[in-house]
């Protein structure tokens, strides 16, 4: 059972502006969400078919690619053959 105190600081958690008004109301639809998995639990389902397990990634094998210069030539700005991003801070 989710109290209101949970949604409060879930809501923090998430910084999701939630009023004091709108607590009530969402602490009703969690705690509807958490039952509706707890019905669900309880559903007996049918097994999948038996299929053998397989790898679907490909093995890694090293291939040619582009070249340095060739991988800079639609960069914006470079600096001693790397691509120079703006700043962030």
């Amino acid at each position: 059972m989710i109290s209101e105190h949970d949604i409060e600081h879930i809501a923090e958690l998430a910084d999701i502006g939630i009023s004091k008004d709108e607590v009530p109301e969402f602490t009703k639809q969690f705690n509807a969400i958490i039952e509706y998995f707890e019905v669900l639990d309880t559903v007996q389902g049918e097994s999948a078919p038996a299929v053998g397990i397989t790898n679907v990634f490909r093995e890694d094998e090293p291939r040619p690619s582009l070249s340095q210069e060739e991988a800079l030539v639609n960069a914006g700005s470079t600096e001693d053959g790397f691509i120079k991003a703006p700043r962030v801070m």
